[in-house]
């Protein structure tokens, strides 16, 4: 058996050469693309505005030694919070079927997919962070809580709602007054005119 020459190695150090390189290169490349992209996720504008109530229950939740709050104090700004996040899955919920459409379209872009996607990414976190909160109060509270938020934004929908027909009422009432007013005015007139008429 003959062994390789020294020209033989020589011929694989291109091949090899080529592929290390090639390899090297699209490794490269492909760290740099999900850099790219994770920074350009991280960049995006969020999908809801800053969500106080969550910030307001961490700031009562870390205060220590005196000003420490009262645990009925730490409940209602986790039901508040709670409620919160019913209003923001409730949008999440009308907005997805939309917006799918809308990008099989291509009447919006992938950076607002991924807004959406990292927006109930993070929703999906935010619930699994109160239903733990809530248990730690009280053991299955945590199954309640949203039930019980979910009713309370039901109701600030319906006393909404209610404030706004009053109000619509009111100007309709004010709209029809007006109206009698004038036809009342109107029919003085025409009387007033028919009784000139006559004499």
């Amino acid at each position: 058996m003959q062994l390789p020459t020294l020209d033989f190695f020589y011929s694989l150090i291109a091949p090899l050469s080529y592929i290390v390189v090639l390899v090297g290169s699209l490794g490269t490349f492909s760290s740099l693309y999900r850099k790219r992209k994770a920074a350009k996720a991280a960049a995006l504008e969020p999908w809801f505005p800053a969500h106080t109530t969550r910030d307001i229950y961490l700031s009562l939740l870390h205060l220590e030694g005196e000003n420490e709050a009262p645990d009925s104090q730490l409940k209602a700004a986790l039901m508040l919070r709670a409620k919160e996040d019913i209003k923001r899955l409730m949008a999440l919920r009308q907005s997805k079927q939309p917006l799918q459409m809308l990008l099989q379209k291509g009447c919006v872009g992938d950076d607002v997919w991924t807004r959406f996607s990292q927006a109930e990414a993070e929703m999906e976190e935010e619930l699994r962070d109160v239903v733990m909160d809530a248990n730690a109060y009280k053991e299955g509270w945590g199954q309640v809580i949203f039930q019980t938020a979910n009713e309370m934004v039901n109701h600030d929908r319906l006393r909404e709602r209610t404030e706004q027909v009053e109000i619509e009422a009111a100007e309709e009432r004010k709209w029809w007054d007006e109206k009698r007013a004038r036809s009342q005015r109107e029919l003085l007139a025409e009387e007033a005119a028919t009784k000139k008429a006559d004499n």
